[in-house]
């Protein structure tokens, strides 16, 4: 795993050095800056942080998981680390399903997860109990390159025809029925998909099982027993290579990773019977409608309104409750303070949604259910 630095986030950080810093504490009072500025709330005043002097932490930790998140987690790291100089992060992705296994195994300090780790695997981790703690959430695009067809428009059905390999070609009558008034071309469908445990994978499929009930048979998972003759690629940006490399190519891609590409994104029906873009209004429209559980674990696929976009994906950072080593334990609590706070300001930039404040506060409270030392 490396230390992700990533160029494109310098602005960002800059941008936040005029703002102010906001740090966090053990009290819940407003954030402040570890130099004593002004305090901040970050992203909004009705959100208040914790306290902590940013310089003082110290450690390494390192994680691995979600791809998903990656592009907002590197910026996250990169923002974090300018404020808590003695703090090295190393992000390894490798997929939902790496991440949890990691964090089981004791291997990462946190795991990245689009994903819940199931009720039944939860006695088996090695650190005791787990706590989710909400990032962001964006769209997964349904990605395709299509020579001629620059708007395209599909119904959950057709989706799940389309990743069953029921549908073969793209002039196929399905998808002519969803884009009238398209000339579709005679070209083979090559479906692309993931080839690790992956949160985008299992979001994916759970959009359909709900949307496409009774179509989808393949059922909801970080991974699913895909047609033989669909291709897989490694990570978000796997998949979004092999949907770039030949025309009539299709695949589910992250909003970030699929804006990087240069794909195409198809407009998807709603439950409200809307085609609708993906994009980061009509996540936030999904939000604006969820409920959050005690947990912070939420679902907002398929969210009813007209504006909302239907796969429409939350991501987490999963981390122990107790944490054993205290300067790990406080330079944690530090990132996801920060996360939870002037972090959210990278969100729109990096591709993502943020968190409503009322998701942000309960996170923040729920700093105080992790123990160090």
């Amino acid at each position: 795993m490396h230390k992700t630095r990533t160029v494109w986030v310098i602005g960002v950080v800059a941008a936040l050095a005029v703002l102010g810093a906001a740090c966090s504490s053990d009290s819940k009072t407003t954030s402040s800056s570890s130099t004593g500025s002004t305090p901040s709330t970050g992203s909004s005043s009705t959100v208040t942080g914790l306290t902590i002097d940013y310089s003082g932490l110290s450690g390494t930790l390192n994680a691995s998981g979600s791809t998903f998140q990656a592009p907002f987690e590197e910026a996250l790291i990169a923002a974090f680390q300018e404020k808590a100089s003695g703090v090295t992060i190393n992000y390894g992705g490798g997929g939902s399903g790496k991440g949890k296994t990691d964090l089981h195994d004791q291997v990462v300090d946190f795991a990245g997860t689009d994903s819940l780790v199931k009720d039944a695997d939860k006695p088996g981790f090695k650190g005791g109990d787990l706590v989710y703690f909400p990032m962001a959430a964006a769209p997964i695009t349904v990605s395709y390159k299509l020579s001629g067809v620059s708007s395209l428009q599909l119904s959950p059905d057709t989706v799940a025809k389309i990743f069953q390999a029921q549908i073969k070609s793209w002039n196929d009558p399905v998808i002519a029925a969803d884009n009238p008034g398209v000339t579709l071309p005679n070209t083979a469908i090559t479906v692309a998909h993931r080839s690790d445990g992956s949160g985008t994978t299992n979001n994916f499929t759970g959009f359909l099982d709900k949307a496409a009930k009774g179509t989808w048979t393949l059922g909801r998972g970080d991974t699913v027993n895909w047609d033989a003759s669909t291709q897989a690629g490694n990570g978000n940006r796997g998949v979004a290579q092999i949907v770039q490399s030949a025309d009539g190519g299709i695949g589910y891609v992250d909003f970030a990773d699929a804006k990087a590409a240069g794909l195409s994104f198809a407009k998807i029906k709603n439950a409200a019977g809307k085609f609708v873009e993906p994009t980061l209004a009509g996540v936030s429209a999904a939000l604006a409608t969820t409920t959050p559980n005690a947990d912070l674990t939420y679902d907002p696929l398929n969210a009813a309104g007209d504006t909302t976009y239907p796969i429409a994906t939350p991501t987490w950072i999963l981390v122990y409750k107790k944490q054993t080593d205290k300067a790990k334990g406080d330079a944690l609590k530090g990132y996801l303070n920060f996360l939870l706070t002037d972090g959210q300001d990278l969100a729109n930039d990096a591709g993502y949604a943020k968190l409503p404040d009322a998701f942000r506060q309960k996170a923040i409270d729920q700093l105080n259910q992790i123990t160090t030392g």
